[in-house]
């Protein structure tokens, strides 16, 4: 599969774990995402040992700073030839064009994606930290500003899929997490979707974990979700 939608969320707590769970994967069918808490542990050898093992990294470690500190992070972890990375939108329109800005003098750079309003989120905690609407207004706000500061994406919930390709048409990616098989638990995910779903209401890459990681057998359900994907 040239493009694979499906990025496998690797969040284990140490090298060892993350590294024979992907053994038992075929790169061919998905990318890898390595988080903060495995990153912090294992540290850049990690994505450089996953990615000579033939898989897109998407680097989750959401960067949210000044915006000198996250072009700088941004150029380092370019240097680990990473497939994806993100920044927080939240960081505002200098911090994320700043990242862009960082990017963009490479031949072949990672996609940038920015984060709008966390899957764990609902509307009542939007409220309590001082974000005006609900989720869904505050991801079209937030996505919007992303792709003016020049980013190539957002992750955002299934819900919120179908609004944001309507709004900001077919060039911008969508990632979206909080991605489960109709059979599968919720887990700590408050908006989700099954991956047919998600791909049919617009999304591009679906960040899947424990449906996954935790299978008896992680290569078959990622080919059952691959297959569930294409119909």
């Amino acid at each position: 599969m040239s493009d694979p939608k499906i990025i496998v969320a690797l969040d284990f707590a140490d090298a060892r774990a993350a590294l024979t769970l992907a053994k038992r994967l075929d790169p061919a069918f998905c990318r890898v995402k390595i988080g903060k808490e495995l990153y912090t542990a294992a540290g850049p050898s990690l994505v450089r040992e996953l990615h000579a093992a033939g898989f897109g990294v998407f680097l989750d470690l959401k960067y949210h700073d000044i915006p000198n500190t996250v072009a700088a992070a941004c150029r380092a972890a370019a240097e680990l030839d990473v497939w994806m990375m993100n920044v927080h939108a939240l960081g505002g329109r200098a911090m994320m064009t700043a990242a862009a800005e960082a990017l963009s003098r490479r031949a072949s750079r990672p996609k940038l994606i920015a984060v709008t309003v966390l899957t764990s989120l609902a509307g009542a905690d939007l409220k309590e930290i001082g974000l005006e609407g609900d989720p869904q207004q505050a991801v079209s706000r937030l996505a919007s500003l992303a792709r003016s500061c020049g980013l190539d994406g957002v992750v955002c919930s299934a819900q919120e899929a179908p609004t944001l390709r309507q709004e900001l048409g077919g060039g911008f990616c969508l990632v979206t997490p909080g991605v489960r098989p109709a059979t599968a638990a919720k887990d700590d995910q408050q908006r989700v979707a099954t991956p047919r779903q998600a791909i049919a209401g617009g999304a591009d890459y679906l960040v899947i974990g424990r449906p996954i990681t935790q299978a008896p057998d992680p290569r078959a359900a990622l080919q059952a979700i691959t297959d569930d994907i294409a119909g």
